[in-house]
């Protein structure tokens, strides 16, 4: 494909935007050459400012679940328009949107609406700790939660050895407080509960994560991490934002089976615009300002057409539960369409996939965590994006990164997609 626009603009954005981009992945930087620039997009669709048309297989990395530019969420948006874009004062929207979400999502009474996941994962952290009076927080290995400090670490020298940062910027002294354990390592985990256990304000991890490829918790992972937070007066935090209102209604507890202290979420809640929230139960929630001392705060916070937009997004959700099976069903005719071509190969590969989450690794070990998703062979990767990249599939540019599908997307765009991977990897 011919993308001397979407160059002409990166060099252009480079001048006046560090590195050309307002969020690192979409800079290319782990999959090589430049990124395009989109200047529209319709249901399964991305076009760029070449005019080129891609199927879309991230989603805006999650949200547009029902596809892009979708009526029923555009007409919400407009009409909330016409009577302001900002009060900073509260809305009936806020309230009815708050009902929804805490009759679909089970074990939450009050839901707290912020501006972004980063934001929503900081403030549930504030709020554990508030709560339970107790500095630390344990998080896994893999598992992004934003780029609040707390959560800008790396290991230390053992599985209960305190973090210490990864990034310019971050504190020792805010690193500090962090232990990070590899995501399904149930001894690490044990070990560091023994160790930190009465210090531990929280466990916070994506309960099947979507930062490392599509990596599904072992069995017993997430009931041990459930027990152990019980044993230890420590709350358990479900970062969401992925798979909240995504994997289903009540999104991974509900999948899973697991009730967690706070939920933090991101995303599809937002309907495609910037929203995050994190929920709880009443004895939790009501240590939150202006009700208990923790502070937490935002201007824009349940600002109207964002709140206009997440309510349209989970009353289409509510009303039109077929769509997680169908979404299911499509993720499923995916994998199998790509495991019938890589069969025909010699290449190593791993292909994990949990409702519309799915990640393709080539690597023969499977992949549980981020040690075993490091081991993929990256370069192959890199060919395989651009491939599908010039024959119009737009995957994720990492490979430390989950697909979305949208329920946008037909099968004639799922077999278009096969026939396309096919070509591609025979060319690998």
């Amino acid at each position: 494909m011919i993308n001397l626009n979407s160059k002409a603009f990166f060099k252009q954005a480079q001048n006046v935007i560090p590195g050309g981009v307002n969020s690192p992945v979409r800079a290319f930087n782990a999959v090589g050459g430049t990124p395009i620039f989109i200047k529209k997009a319709k249901g399964a669709y991305l076009y760029d400012e070449d005019d080129n048309k891609y199927i879309d297989f991230i989603s805006s990395w999650g949200p547009m679940i029902i596809g892009h530019a979708h009526p029923y969420i555009l007409n919400s948006i407009k009409k909330q328009a016409d009577f302001g874009t900002s009060y900073g004062i509260p809305t009936v929207l806020e309230t009815k949107i708050a009902e929804l979400a805490v009759k679909m999502v089970p074990n939450i009474d009050k839901i707290r609406f912020v501006n972004s996941g980063t934001e929503a994962c900081m403030s549930a952290i504030r709020l554990a700790r508030g709560y339970t009076k107790r500095d630390k927080v344990l998080k896994f290995s893999g598992c992004y939660h934003g780029h609040a400090d707390s959560f800008l670490i790396q290991a230390g020298s053992g599985a209960s050895t305190l973090g210490t940062p990864n990034s310019p910027g971050v504190t020792k002294a805010s690193a500090s407080n962090t232990i990070l354990v590899d995501y399904n390592n149930k001894n690490q985990l044990i070990d560091a509960f023994k160790a930190q256990g009465q210090y531990l304000a929280a466990v916070i991890l994506e309960p099947i994560a979507g930062n490392m490829g599509c990596v599904l918790p072992d069995e017993g992972f997430i009931e041990l991490i459930r027990e152990l937070c019980d044993k230890y007066g420590t709350l358990l935090i479900f970062d969401e934002v992925m798979t909240g209102f995504r994997l289903g209604i009540g999104g991974a507890q509900e999948l899973l089976g697991i009730k967690a202290d706070i939920i933090t979420f991101g995303k599809v809640i937002g309907g495609g615009l910037p929203v995050g929230a994190f929920a709880g139960k009443d004895e939790v929630m009501n240590s939150l300002a202006p009700v208990g001392p923790v502070y937490q705060a935002g201007t824009l916070s349940g600002n109207p057409i964002a709140m206009s937009a997440g309510y349209a997004m989970l009353t289409y959700l509510n009303e039109h539960k077929e769509i997680y099976s169908s979404l299911e069903e499509k993720t499923e005719y995916l994998r199998k369409g790509f495991e019938l071509v890589l069969n025909q190969t010699q290449i190593h590969f791993q292909i994990n996939s949990v409702g519309s989450m799915i990640s393709l690794h080539f690597t023969d070990e499977p992949v549980k965590d981020f040690k075993t998703a490091q081991k993929g062979d990256n370069e192959m990767f890199k060919k395989y994006f651009h491939g599908m990249l010039n024959e119009g599939i737009y995957l994720p540019p990492s490979a430390y990164e989950s697909y979305f599908l949208n329920d946008a997307i037909s099968y004639e765009d799922l077999d278009f997609t096969i026939k396309a991977f096919e070509k591609v990897i025979f060319k690998i």
